[in-house]
């Protein structure tokens, strides 16, 4: 509830390298681009920003890279699509209910579509030009979706109350998710690892090289 976003390098004693001021509620979504590069955060002031770390001067603050004020509500779901690293997708609350997609190198927002419902996470697929999103009221449903066309392709029914929470298995073809109904459920979404073919090279995650912790 500062409306801070403090990036920390769990390397060192003096952890704190730079701290992010640009929300004016509640910071309720985070997620890094796979170089690492930018980070996108949402907030509950209906606010979506991009920071790019080659904009950081030092730790006492930095100035965001784009300030997207498109969503009507909450902005919780944010997704970096795997084959294109300056493709993102953000989803409103019970307000806004969009899927919307922007060019982070230039702050365009490419296409918008209305779910008709609180969009509460968004997953893409590892292997395929696919988006599944996570709804709540009415139907608490998972939504799957062709990309770019965003023809629906299936929807998941089963949990009772918002799906708030996605994670996929490291072959991308399972599906967990966690919701208010205080269940967990996993979906055969996204195909066999047979089947599944990564369409290009995917970027390597974050941080991936990092397999230790020294202290100072």
């Amino acid at each position: 509830m500062d409306d801070k976003i403090i990036n920390n390098d769990v390397r060192i004693r003096d952890h704190i390298v730079e701290t992010y001021r640009g929300h004016q509620q509640e910071v309720c979504g985070l997620k890094w681009s796979a170089s690492g590069q930018q980070l996108a955060s949402g907030g509950n002031d209906n606010l979506l920003h991009i920071w790019d770390r080659s904009l950081a001067s030092s730790n006492s603050g930095t100035q965001w890279l784009h300030r997207l004020e498109d969503h009507t509500a909450a902005v919780k779901a944010l997704a970096w699509y795997p084959f294109q690293g300056n493709l993102l997708a953000s989803g409103g609350g019970g307000g806004d209910r969009c899927i919307k997609f922007w060019n982070t190198h230039t702050g365009a927002c490419l296409n918008s579509v209305d779910t008709g419902s609180q969009v509460c996470s968004l997953l893409w697929s590892k292997n395929e030009c696919k988006l599944l999103s996570s709804h709540g009221f009415t139907q608490n449903q998972l939504t799957l979706w062709k990309y770019p066309s965003m023809v629906k392709m299936a929807e998941l029914t089963g949990h009772t109350s918002r799906v708030l929470f996605m994670a996929q298995s490291p072959d991308g073809c399972i599906v967990a998710s966690a919701a208010g109904d205080e269940t967990l459920r996993f979906w055969n979404v996204f195909g066999t690892p047979e089947a599944a073919k990564p369409a290009q090279k995917v970027a390597p995650e974050p941080f991936a090289d990092m397999n230790r912790i020294r202290i100072r």
